[in-house]
């Protein structure tokens, strides 16, 4: 495997704000109740088959990306240019400001990029139109998990544009074989030991990231935070189950000491350094590990996430675009949105670190040449859930991580750590 120049590594390293770190801080962000009782016509409160030019609204982080699609948008379509509107600040301010306009009733952005978390949210208020009728797209192309995230009470209301998911990158200097489940991995980490490096590295730090990994481990023994009715199954016995296998696997040594300190650049620097053998993160960790600075350049291998029984189950990233109810141009609205995942710009989105929701583009053979991770990548997604669909998220995450982390470093036991999730998420809706 060639290593990658210093600037695809930086272009790389952009990866990780376009799933899990658009969302950091998120947590400590309340959800609004107002709109929710706004009339279910809301939608038709603009015509759908009107035309014009759109505002898009996006965040700084990834916006160059799109910015070379609304210019190729714009020399086609001269009489419906699109405009666009970056957003500042973090990820909480961001929705905060995208919140602010829409309980307005503003028709002052027509189309927005949501992080995956906030689809359900902005779904719940009515403040962004179901893409069904005029605005319906075809989706059968699309990665379904892509899809599931931009969907609530069973309507698709925003189209996927990027996403994400995990991958366990291994030091095979250290661990030759491909484990096949997660007690093959626990089994191996005799050669970590006899290594006199850690075994494995994941993100168990008191923040986003916790939720996240917390989360995989429960879908990964067959468990769920919430039902298809939303409501909070946390403490079923198979996500009890999952929660157990990971805080055993912190106390046991299988997991490093060290995680429950580490956000994804600790992770990426310890796996480069040679001191874990095994560390779960985003795909933007290949380009790094095979860059010069790394010590494990040509010496590691990627797969999806091993569970109980095979593969396990990563938690998505990535952004849904959605159209506001009071746009007065739906009909190009719907149109842009379609542009963004063609063929030729999806491949630019895997040109430029973005992973694409086209599920064509990972069995494209010159891009798996350009991205060996890409099959396994694929197998991720296929896998992956959604972070719960809930216009109370933030609450869902805060519940999860507080009780999570209790129960890896306070000793809180994993009956009431769940009991506890599951009040919480309660009391929350």
């Amino acid at each position: 495997m060639a290593t990658r120049s210093r600037s695809r590594v930086k272009i790389g390293a952009l990866l990780a704000a376009a799933g899990l770190a658009s969302t950091l801080g998120l947590a400590a962000c309340s959800s609004t109740d107002s709109g929710s009782s706004q009339s279910t016509d809301k939608t038709e409160a603009a015509s759908s088959s009107d035309r014009g030019p759109i505002t898009y609204a996006m965040g700084k982080v990834d916006s160059e990306k799109l910015i070379h699609i609304i210019d190729k948008w714009n020399e086609a379509h001269p009489d419906e240019k699109v405009t666009f509107k970056e957003l500042a600040g973090e990820a909480d301010t961001m929705r905060d400001s995208l919140v602010q306009s829409l309980q307005a009733g503003s028709d002052e952005i027509d189309v927005m990029a949501l992080d995956v978390i906030w689809t359900a949210e902005f779904a719940a208020h009515q403040w962004i139109a179901p893409l069904e009728g005029d605005l319906k797209i075809d989706t059968s192309g699309l990665l379904k998990s892509t899809v599931d995230s931009a969907s609530y009470m069973g309507k698709v209301y925003a189209l996927p544009q990027n996403t994400n998911g995990q991958l366990l990158f291994r030091n095979t200097e250290i661990i030759p074989e491909a484990p096949n489940n997660f007690d093959e991995l626990a089994s191996s980490c005799e050669k970590a030991k006899e290594a006199q490096v850690e075994c494995l590295t994941v993100q168990l730090k008191q923040y986003e990231g916790l939720t996240v990994n917390t989360v995989g481990f429960m879908e990964g023994w067959g468990g769920h935070v919430l039902d298809a009715d939303g409501k909070p199954v946390v403490d079923s016995d198979a996500s009890k189950e999952g929660l157990q296998k990971l805080v055993d696997s912190y106390n046991d040594g299988v997991i490093s000491k060290a995680s429950t300190s580490t956000t994804e650049q600790e992770t990426h620097l310890s796996f480069m350094a040679g001191e874990t053998a095994y560390a779960i993160n985003w795909p933007y960790m290949y380009d790094l590990a095979q860059g010069e600075e790394s010590k494990v350049a040509n010496k590691f291998e990627v797969q999806p996430l091993v569970g109980k029984d095979g593969v396990g189950v990563s938690t998505l990233g990535g952004y849904n675009n959605a159209i506001n109810v009071n746009s007065k141009h739906k009909a190009t609205a719907r149109d842009f949105l379609e542009f963004i995942i063609s063929e030729e710009n999806q491949l630019y989105f895997a040109e430029k670190s973005f992973p694409p929701v086209l599920a064509s583009i990972y069995d494209n053979e010159e891009m798996i040449k350009k991205y060996p991770f890409f099959p396994a990548l694929k197998v991720s997604l296929e896998n992956a859930v959604p972070r719960p669909a809930s216009p109370y998220y933030p609450a869902i995450s805060k519940a999860i991580q507080d009780n999570a982390y209790a129960a890896l470093t306070q000793g809180k036991n994993v009956d009431e750590a769940t009991a506890d999730m599951k009040a919480a998420i309660e009391a929350a809706g």
